[in-house]
């Protein structure tokens, strides 16, 4: 995560100071493009955590998104919370570019009262609205663009206004991009406009040429562009292209892409996509407002991957959406050429932890023991794979100038892994009369009898801080109450955590439950899973109460156990045996201060056994 982080920040200079390849030109002139769209490969984004360094944004806005469900007038509303957005992304320093469509919508409105005026009193009094019924071919499309434009524009002006934010309109038309002093041209006006922090917004120039939707031909064969540009999702994707962007946004009515049409049974959505996906997608018909649809889109947003600009496709109603893909939040499909190492999706981790969680509860407790027995086995016996992979996380911890109580906590020794080993086979031993176990039984009447009965919770969250040994002592808790798991834990300890969680995966391999333990790797992974009350049915964040609190005030209708700030004070019972009650006490105080203070930890640890085995890991069930 450190080197993603610096791989990232790199990249993230690079592109600032490059500012898009122009070749700066005198202080009075305009600096001119290097125009190398068909040469040029930047590196994009691999994860969605690295779209925080995103710097040049490109925001295209769908007609589905600005126009109303009605087809008439815009959804002010829905423009005015986008506008926001792309406000506060300016004030933080981005450059954002805006590519609009409504000027025909915003038109088409106010022709409408003019075409009511010049009815005739038959038509007026009419039960039908013949400007409703049909004002599709009533209305020129190119009038309403005319008459749409200015107001647009001012409703823009007034909207940015308000965030202290100046604007620019930049009309095109198709043969713009064809020409070569004429691109020159667009592409000089929009790096001047870029460096005097006012925000590009661009529309096609409807008014005196064909909107592109109508022409639907190819580009001559040997074109340079390779991309036919028909609507303004290849429109944004040219621009993104030629201005090295780092992030086009494409905003339509729909959550991302599927792989098949959303109103189709078994239509799921893709979260990431790929170039091997295309295989895999089965597109719908556009919406009624657009002039591209979701086949558009895909192939614009390969077309700017394949010229290094990151893409996210997403739904532009949903509130938020911007700073929410700009946060690392699962929002939208990502697209990514990164195909090695990539991660397990969140929501297939749980729900493979829920069907593990089943079949742990389907094993015997003396199956679940031999597990952890197992995995207590291969601490010492693949001790050297351990150690090797914890050493490169000490180094790179070394080497980021951790601090010597935080390299203490995260280093692992012979000595720690006996340790662990002893404490799981104590955890196997004492596991096998968790699950099913009667606590009560009660006789209420003739054949009717009331039992109290341990159960496992199901599905667990663990949240832990860099400290790998963690890891197993959670993972062997869960095994041995038949609870599905899910584990977070520092980056710090990355190296060490996988190696861990590879021991794991090999003892639930003994008992065919391999998935009922995973592990989650990224910071947004942990944010999508806070809101899946579906499948985890408890969160346990260890660590710092800022921590507690962060995990508390993100979790959305899922329960977090917390924990208190720690034992600073120890008072002893009067009749307690003195001797050995300091015994303790300087144990727990003194013995291992890089652990925190010991005492609050062997409480602690007292707390999540006891919890594991009569509360948090078992709820009771009343079953008649």
């Amino acid at each position: 995560m450190f080197l993603n982080k610096s791989l990232a920040s790199v990249s993230l200079l690079k592109r600032s100071f490059s500012t898009s390849v122009w070749r700066a030109g005198s202080l009075q002139g305009p600096r001119q493009p290097n125009i190398l769209t068909e040469k040029r490969k930047q590196a994009t984004f691999t994860e969605r955590s690295q779209l925080k360094y995103a710097r040049r944004l490109v925001v295209k806005l769908g007609s589905a998104v600005i126009t109303r469900e009605d087809n008439h007038g815009l959804a002010l509303g829905r423009l005015a919370s986008i506008v926001e957005q792309v406000a506060e992304c300016h004030l933080e320093g981005r450059e954002v570019m805006m590519v609009t469509s409504g000027a025909v919508a915003f038109g088409s409105q106010k022709l409408a009262q003019e075409l009511l005026m010049s009815l005739s009193m038959r038509e007026t009094l009419s039960p039908k609205d013949p400007t409703r019924v049909e004002q599709g071919t009533l209305l020129e499309p190119r009038a309403a663009a005319a008459v749409g434009q200015s107001g647009l524009m001012s409703l823009y002006d007034a909207m940015f206004a308000q965030y202290g934010v100046k604007i620019a309109q930049v009309l095109v038309t198709k043969p713009d991009f064809y020409n070569e002093e004429t691109r020159n041209n667009l592409f000089c006006t929009l790096s001047e406009l870029i460096s005097l922090n006012i925000v590009p917004i661009i529309n096609t120039n409807d008014a005196v040429s064909p909107p592109m939707f109508l022409k639907d031909d190819d580009l001559p064969v040997g074109s340079k562009k390779g991309i036919a540009i028909k609507d303004n999702d290849s429109l944004s994707a040219m621009l993104s292209a030629e201005v090295q962007a780092d992030l086009l946004i494409l905003m339509s009515d729909v959550d991302g892409i599927y792989n098949k049409p959303p109103w189709e049974d078994g239509a799921k959505l893709m979260h990431t996509y790929t170039s091997n996906d295309r295989h895999v997608i089965e597109f719908g018909k556009k919406s009624k407002v657009g002039t591209g649809g979701m086949d558009s889109k895909v192939k614009a947003a390969t077309w700017a991957l394949d010229r290094g600009v990151s893409v996210v496709i997403c739904n532009g109603m949903q509130e938020k959406a911007i700073k929410t893909i700009i946060a690392g939040r699962k929002v939208g499909t990502f697209f990514t050429e990164s195909t090695e190492g990539f991660s397990t999706p969140v929501d297939v981790l749980a729900e493979n932890a829920r069907i593990g969680s089943r079949q742990m509860q389907a094993l015997s407790p003396e199956q679940r023991a031999n597990a952890v027995n197992h995995l207590a086995d291969l601490l010492v016996s693949r001790e050297e794979f351990i150690l090797q992979a914890n050493a490169k996380d000490l180094a790179e911890a070394k080497r980021h100038g951790l601090a010597k109580p935080l390299l203490s906590r995260l280093s692992l020794n012979s000595a720690k892994l006996k340790n662990l080993s002893v404490g799981l086979k104590q955890i196997a031993e004492s596991s096998l009369q968790n699950v099913g176990r009667v606590l009560r039984h009660t006789r209420l009447a003739e054949n009717l009898e009331l039992k109290q009965v341990t159960v496992p919770i199901g599905v667990l969250l663990v949240i832990f801080e860099s400290r790998p040994d963690s890891l197993p002592q959670v993972a062997a808790l869960a095994m041995a109450s038949a609870n599905g798991l899910l584990l977070k834990g520092g980056k710090e300890a990355s190296n060490s955590n996988k190696a861990l969680m590879e021991l794991v995966k090999e003892a639930l391999a003994t008992v065919g439950a391999e998935n009922a333990v995973s592990l989650v790797s990224t910071r947004e992974e942990i944010s999508d899973l806070l809101s899946m009350e579906d499948h985890i049915d408890l969160i346990i964040p260890r660590g710092s109460s800022e921590l507690v609190r962060t995990i508390q005030e993100q979790s959305v209708h899922i329960p977090v156990l917390g924990h208190a700030e720690g034992v600073c004070h120890v008072f002893v019972d009067k009749e307690a045996d003195l001797r050995k009650a300091l015994k303790i006490v300087r144990d727990a105080k003194c013995d291992y201060p890089a652990g925190i203070f010991m005492l609050s930890a062997h409480l602690c640890c007292l707390l999540l056994c006891f919890c594991t085995y009569f509360s948090f890991a078992l709820l009771v069930r009343l079953s008649f």
